[in-house]
Parts: structure tokens; C-alpha cells; sequence
């Protein structure tokens, strides 16, 4: 029997298919994934899904969806990707991780179909090995759906293997250029990827290139468009639209943020389009749902005088939204707590934090691809007035924010999820597996 550390090992020696692919590449084999599916006794056939594909909001409206879902007493699948603090993260049955043994019974049970792959198709990625293991943990624990985030992109992903209920697409803007395009419409058409023939599909009101993208993808596959305003569900087609229960607006959210509220309208949304397709859900499971979303780690309010946010903000798009929910905090002095990969666009998550912070600190989580935080200061050098601290590990970097802050000030930890995980462990929320 494998023991969970042993587990991981072998799931972690596969190729990462998370970092540095070049446009189209091998790793993203939908028919790879499929064979070993298939192999597997095809799991995802044992259960309706939702996938959700998109830049920004992806996990937390999986995770206002799967609130809701569960909220009307359904058996739930969360997959979710990537982890915070436990591997194990990635694939939640009613919100709850599978068991050390119980993730080490499931890699022990694909072992084999992996390694009676053809080799023609090529060794799979660590990220398609963890798709398998979440559809697999989710057929064998019986869910009644399975709520599905898309890794990167959406053509290509593992994830969209597997043929939904319903289609999610989020707002779309830029990230991941280098892999899925550099101008909103590439960006969009592999996003739209996952948009399958006569499946619905629901989106937020999108740029209008990326619109445009996804209108032309449903019409081709066939399938029914809907658009998640601030009204309610809005049919593409025919303009006809259905209120949600409730108006959607921060006090009735419990996650913080006023930018979830386009989450929350999409999630609010998908649960509507469910119903219409057989779903028992219920106006109060939809409220309640929304009421009690946990997703760490996103604009998370840790502590007070000072308050402190935790949150993952990775591109451009999610700085600028960032900071819009910061200003809406009351406080006198921004600290800002910054720790960024070396491959994301740092200049843009510069150009909207930096100016506004009264004190930086720049640090570096443990993942090999964060940034040594002296090569940081040189980046962001151009947008950077407040006096700045290079400090070389998380936990050691918001100790001295703490110290430099006074009660009423705001300290801010962000720039990548493996800043904001280490924050939460410095801080006893959670521990690392």
C-alpha cells in the first residue's frame, strides 16, 4: 500500500503542464486524457457536471455554485486548481478532503491504467493525473454533481473531457499570454473551447471582442447562450430574462469583495439554468448558498486593527480589482505585502498596487517560480514612491508589516496563491501537507 507522501511523489515525477508551455503544446491531449478515462471505467459518465472555465472568478463562483448546490442537500464534487496548502484540496466531496489513505487508494488504483497507456500518446501531465484522480474520487464517493474549474485556457485542458450539464465562461481578459494568446479574442476563443454542441452555456457581460468570440462558438456547436447581468439571466437569443431570488449586492455575499458580485451573478445564474434542467434547487438553498461561501485565500479579511487582506491576485485585471476593494476599506495607511512568480506580468500587477501602497514589502513564497524580491524591486522601480523593505519570506515579510502598522492602517498580502497560502499558515489558519 502507497503511503500518502509516496502518493504525491509519483503524482508530482509527471511532467508540470502548469508552467512554461509553449502555445498548443503536447501536454494539452485531450484524446491522452480521454484513453486514460476510458481506462479508468470513464468516471465522469457517472455523474452531471459544470464546467467552468474564464481569467478571473473562476474558483470563487465554482465555490458560490457548489454552496448553493450543496445548500439544497446535493452531494457535491469541488475540483478546483491549484491547491493552497494540501494537494488533496483539488477535489472535495461536500466541501470535504479526501483522506491521506484515501488519496494514496486512488493513485494506487490509476497506476496501472497510466502505465497501459499507448505510448503513442505520449506520458501524461501532472495535471491530467490529477483530473483523473478528482473524477475518479468524485464517481466513487457517489456525488450527484460535480462543479469543475478549468485549469488554463479550456480547449486544451484535461478538464474538458468531460461533456457538462452546463458550460461557465467568466470575465475573460489577460493572462497566460504566451500559451493562449496575446490580444482578448485568441484569449477568448480557447476559453469558448469548452463550449460543447447543444450544451448551454452562461456568461458574464464580456469585453465586446471576447463577446463576440463566444457568441460565434455557441452559435457554431449549436448551443443556447445566456448572459449573466446585474438583472438576472438574460437569453442571448431571444432577450427574454429571469430575475434571480435575491438582490445580489455585498451584504447578501458572504464572500468580501464588491467585484464578487459578478461571480455571485453567475453563480446565481448557473443554479437558475440547473433548475430549468431538472435541479432541485430552491430560492432560500440559493440564498443561503451565497450567504455562506468559504473560498480562502481571495480577498480574505484575517484580522483587524490592523485588518489584514489575504489575497491571490496574480495579473493586471485582478490587481485593478484588488485595489478598487481595498480603497472601499476604511484606513490610513496601505501596507502592501508583495510577492509575485517570475512569469506572470509583473509590470502590470505594478502599475495598479504600487502607486497606492504607503509602505512596501517585497518578498518571495517557497515555489521555485517566485521572484527573489531585489530582482521585484527592480521591476516595479518605475511605479514605486513609498519607501521599500525586501523581505525574504512571507511569514517574515508580514511579521514586519505588523510591526510598522498601526491599528488603523491596512496591510494587504498578494501577488500569487503561494504568497497568500503562506500568509495563512504564518498566520494558524491552515497547515501545509
Amino acid at each position: 500500500m502507497l503511503t500518502y507522501q509516496q502518493a504525491l511523489d509519483w503524482v508530482y515525477s509527471f511532467i508540470d503542464s502548469e508552467k512554461n508551455l509553449p502555445r498548443n503544446a503536447a501536454e494539452f491531449n485531450l484524446p491522452r486524457t480521454l484513453a486514460l478515462l476510458e481506462l479508468l471505467g470513464n468516471p465522469q459518465t457517472h455523474y452531471p457536471a459544470v464546467v467552468v472555465a474564464g481569467t478571473k472568478g473562476k474558483g470563487s463562483t465554482c465555490a458560490m455554485l457548489e454552496a448553493i448546490l450543496r445548500a439544497a442537500g446535493l452531494k457535491t464534487g469541488l475540483f478546483t486548481s491549484p491547491h493552497l496548502h494540501s494537494y488533496r484540496e483539488r477535489m472535495q466531496v461536500n466541501r470535504t478532503l479526501p483522506t491521506q489513505a484515501e488519496l494514496a487508494a486512488l493513485v494506487a488504483q490509476i497506476q496501472e491504467p497510466v502505465a497501459a497507456l499507448d505510448p503513442a500518446l505520449g506520458r501524461p501531465s501532472t495535471y491530467e493525473i490529477g483530473v483523473a484522480l478528482g473524477l475518479l474520487h468524485f464517481a466513487r464517493s457517489g456525488v450527484d454533481l460535480a462543479v469543475l474549474e478549468i485549469g488554463l485556457g479550456g480547449r486544451f485542458d484535461a478538464i474538458n473531457s468531460v461533456t457538462p450539464l452546463l458550460s461557465v465562461i467568466t470575465s475573460i481578459s489577460y493572462d497566460h499570454t504566451a500559451i493562449l494568446g496575446d490580444t482578448l479574442a485568441a484569449i477568448a476563443g480557447e476559453k469558448a473551447g469548452i463550449i460543447k454542441p447543444g450544451v448551454p452555456v452562461l456568461t458574464t457581460v464580456q469585453p465586446p471582442e471576447a463577446a463576440a468570440v463566444i457568441a460565434q462558438r455557441a452559435a457554431e456547436q449549436g448551443a443556447p447562450l445566456f448572459i449573466a447581468t446585474l438583472g438576472g439571466v438574460q437569453e442571448r437569443a431571444s432577450g427574454a430574462q429571469a430575475a434571480y431570488p435575491l438582490d445580489i449586492v455585498p451584504a447578501a455575499l458572504s464572500l468580501q469583495g464588491e467585484f464578487q458580485m459578478v461571480n455571485a451573478q453567475l453563480a446565481a445564474g448557473a443554479a437558475l439554468l440547473l433548475r430549468e434542467l431538472g435541479a432541485p434547487l430552491s430560492d432560500d438553498a440559493l440564498r443561503f448558498g451565497l450567504a455562506h461561501t468559504a473560498w480562502p485565500g481571495r480577498f480574505e479579511i484575517v484580522a483587524t486593527a490592523p485588518t489584514v487582506v489575504i489575497d491571490g491576485a496574480h495579473n493586471g485585471d485582478s490587481a485593478r480589482v484588488l485595489l478598487r476593494a481595498l480603497r472601499q476599506q476604511p484606513h490610513q495607511r496601505l501596507i502592501l505585502v508583495l510577492g509575485t512568480s517570475a512569469d506572470k506580468d509583473i509590470a502590470a500587477i505594478a502599475r495598479e498596487l504600487v502607486p497606492a501602497a504607503d509602505q512596501l514589502i517585497l518578498t518571495r513564497s517557497r515555489h521555485p517560480r517566485a521572484l527573489d524580491p531585489a530582482l521585484l524591486g527592480a521591476r516595479i522601480a518605475a511605479v514605486a514612491s513609498a519607501p521599500v523593505e525586501h523581505v525574504d519570506t512571507v511569514g517574515a515579510a508580514l511579521e514586519r508589516a505588523l510591526q510598522l502598522a498601526a491599528p488603523t492602517d491596512l496591510i494587504c498580502v498578494t501577488g500569487s496563491l503561494f504568497v497568500a497560502a503562506e500568509a495563512r499558515e504564518h498566520m494558524g489558519l491552515a497547515q501545509p501537507d
